[in-house]
């Protein structure tokens, strides 16, 4: 019953399309939850006698030493389901009453790669492309965890995966492999940095070059050396939105001159829960609502709003599946004068406006009145710009 027991928490998550599966113990009961669209939902409560059990088969399955209970350990499973190979990153941690598993879910089969289909505005989707189809500078997408930052840099590096250029990625971890891209796996405790495999790349005569994340100073540097010397570098960072990304880089410690020369472009993205399409009806917002999220009479009079009923199709929640949002900001000649001026944020925000760029908050708003999304998934997500 075990095995069966493990193998359904596992199959039913990925036919619930799940990105995570927490199994946690506590004193008085087991728990099971998924995460679906991003947010956790409780699925079900095994009995406590399985405890030990569960989380030893799931060990097991993960090649985890079972006897060790006292350190997190992480693992990767493989399972078919429905003729498919899904993967499932597993890590299990020490708590009060057991080890907490988490597993999250790598099915490759539900990884849109298609940049046309993000949902991106016309003026932004021409920028992005435009910038990725360079034959050299820097990209960058910044954006909190599970903001699908790795999904828009995978697509375009989809993009631009022709046979004629040599495409290397730094990835910690390597989430999805891609046929045709040289990725490496970071592994920092032996020495194999951002900043190192970033070194190696230069020596493998590179076109294109995706580091998983710029987290310090050394990476900086070199990222922005090779984008200056005619190579396309892709990357990330956690910062709140575009402007501030560049404010970022240069509170690293890189010189304003070379980010203002290396930088192509820089996207902000959130991931928002979308409207269920089968139960999808318009509503409104009482006005003090309307006020706290800092939307104007007259914004809210252009405005249209919807919201999902909840029915058999989403599980009452009103939501399925997720929609991007994305900041879009394109070098100009005026942005890379005031970057190498020393402006703010607030300064490169307000030039980017003057160009056409849209806020989070703003491409909010837009899917909003398409109905794609809740006002409330926007405010949760967006601050008021």
């Amino acid at each position: 019953p075990i095995v069966k027991l493990v193998n359904g928490i596992l199959t039913d998550a990925v036919l619930r399309g799940a990105s995570d599966i927490h199994i946690e113990p506590f004193e008085k009961e087991l728990r099971v939850r998924y995460r679906i669209d991003g947010s956790l939902q409780e699925i079900k409560k095994p009995p406590m006698k399985m405890k030990g059990a569960l989380t030893s088969r799931v060990k097991i399955l993960a090649e985890l030493n079972i006897a060790e209970r006292r350190v997190p350990q992480d693992g990767r499973i493989k399972l078919k389901v429905k003729n498919k190979v899904i993967d499932f990153r597993v890590s299990t941690l020490p708590v009060i009453f057991g080890e907490k598993i988490v597993m999250r879910i790598l099915d490759k089969s539900n990884l849109t790669l298609d940049l046309e289909k993000f949902g991106l505005e016309p003026k932004a989707e021409k920028d992005f492309m435009g910038a990725i189809l360079n034959p050299y500078g820097m990209v960058l997408v910044t954006g909190p965890t599970g903001s699908g930052k790795t999904t828009t840099l995978y697509s375009a590096l989809s993009k631009i995966n022709t046979e004629d250029v040599n495409i290397m990625t730094a990835e910690d971890p390597v989430e999805y492999n891609i046929h045709g891209i040289n990725q490496v796996l970071v592994r920092t405790e032996i020495g194999m940095t951002f900043a190192a495999a970033l070194k190696a790349f230069l020596r493998q005569d590179p076109n294109i070059i995706m580091v998983g994340e710029i987290r310090d100073i050394e990476t900086g540097g070199i990222a922005i050396k090779a984008a200056l010397t005619g190579h396309l570098v892709l990357s990330t960072l956690h910062t709140n939105d575009a402007p501030s990304t560049i404010t970022r880089l240069i509170d690293m410690g890189l010189e304003p001159f070379n980010v203002a020369a290396a930088l192509n472009l820089v996207t902000a993205q959130r991931l928002l829960r979308r409207i269920c399409s089968k139960c999808k009806e318009e509503t409104t917002y009482p006005p003090e609502f309307l006020e706290a999220a800092h939307i104007s009479s007259e914004q809210a009079a252009q405005l249209k709003f919807y919201k999902g009923k909840g029915c058999d199709a989403c599980g009452g929640s009103g939501y399925k599946g997720r929609q991007g949002l994305y900041e879009v900001m394109s070098m100009s000649t005026e942005l890379r004068r005031l970057i190498m001026h020393g402006a703010s944020a607030d300064e490169l925000r307000q030039q980017g406006l003057k160009e056409g760029m849209l806020t989070l908050r703003m491409d909010g708003l837009v899917k909003v009145n398409r109905g794609i999304t809740t006002l409330e998934e926007v405010i949760k997500e967006t601050a008021a710009t």
